[in-house]
């Protein structure tokens, strides 16, 4: 498949219609993807005939899973840099798609992971289902929360987006729409006659107007019945405190958080503690960015990324080799180093004043 039918481009009335059409890999982004849409942004900021952009996912199992990670852990075997190169287009992409000028409707129906909430929840109008499966769940592979995850959870209610950022949980609907990373919930049954309403709109204030005009009340969640022990647990200063305090405070959900917690790559723990604190301080997305890109060139030279792919997706055993392998032997130094700036390498995306968050 080539670079243009793996993004199928199309206009119905005056909506530029995106189209990510890996469905046998759910999606997954590469870099020539992010390019395309990149370019089609730009078609469509530029066209006075577009009112707006839609983005959607051919298939019947979501709109992406993330970006092409096996493809990542092979870069990094090799020595490679290529998947710099991509973190930076991409990364690059999200922030273009939040200072979007035009509505940017994102059908985040079904699987929504890791890149996928990259090109989706930063957009203005976002749409969740009843199928909607929303994480970042980068933790899991011995990685770290980016594409402005960490500045998308930050800005969650209470601890919930921590909860999330470390947990790598999966969130529906309703609890999507609570952390912020959605803005209406629509029954998939109701998804045709929406983009027929959206396809006849004739400026952009029709198809926002559209897009809350089809919105209902989602199934309920979970998150906001946890709050109390979320918010608790997840203040504490240290991964470690985290866990304790989620083992001892009785509820069988905190028992159960600390479980998978545990599970997960150490170092990404830690860092991802860190960053997601820092993007709370930082004052715009793009500031976020240029820390994730830091975050993300350090992990990728590390030895857990690698491994986590392996466990999960290449060898499926779920049976990651950690290095370190326990919290306690992550320092402080570990983690600030992934914040130290890259000098040239820099994404650059926010003022010069955040360069170290």
């Amino acid at each position: 498949m080539n670079h243009e039918d793996s993004v199928l481009l199309h206009t119905e009335g005056r909506v530029r219609h995106v189209t990510l059409n890996r469905p046998r890999a759910l999606n997954a982004l590469n870099h020539a993807m992010v390019l395309r849409i990149g370019e089609a942004l730009d078609a469509a900021e530029q066209d006075p005939s577009v009112v707006a952009v839609l983005l959607s996912g051919a298939g019947e199992r979501g709109l992406c899973a993330g970006g092409d990670i096996r493809s990542i852990r092979d870069d990094a075997l090799a020595g490679g840099r290529t998947s710099l190169d991509f973190w930076r287009d991409e990364y690059r992409l999200n922030a273009r798609i939040a200072r979007f000028p035009k509505p940017y409707v994102a059908l985040m129906d079904g699987i929504v992971m890791g890149g996928g909430v990259g090109v989706s929840a930063h957009g203005s109008l976002r749409i969740v289902t009843e199928r909607s499966r929303i994480a970042m769940p980068e933790t899991g592979i011995g990685f770290v929360p980016d594409v402005g995850g960490t500045y998308l959870l930050g800005a969650a209610p209470g601890e919930l987006g921590l909860h999330l950022a470390l947990t790598g949980d999966v969130v529906g609907a309703a609890d999507a729409l609570l952390c912020g990373l959605a803005d209406h919930f629509v029954p998939s049954g109701d998804l045709p006659a929406l983009l027929t309403a959206l396809d006849t709109c004739a400026t952009p204030e029709a198809v926002v107007a559209a897009a809350a005009r089809y919105g209902g009340t989602a199934p309920a969640g979970e998150l906001a019945g946890h709050r109390d022990w979320i918010d608790a647990c997840y203040a504490a200063d240290t991964v470690e405190e985290i866990v304790e305090r989620l083992d001892d405070c009785g509820v069988p959900a905190a028992k159960q958080a600390a479980t998978t917690i545990m599970a997960k790559s150490p170092t990404a723990l830690k860092v991802t503690l860190a960053a997601v604190r820092r993007a709370r301080r930082l004052t715009s997305l793009e500031a976020a960015l240029d820390q994730e890109y830091r975050v993300s060139s350090i992990a990728f030279s590390g030895p857990d990324l690698v491994e986590g792919v392996r466990a999960q997706i290449v060898d499926k055993d779920r049976n990651p080799r950690w290095s370190p392998a326990e919290l306690a032997e992550v320092s402080d130094e570990d983690v600030a180093r992934h914040f130290a700036p890259l000098g040239e390498g820099e994404l650059g995306l926010g003022p010069a004043a955040e360069a170290t968050g």
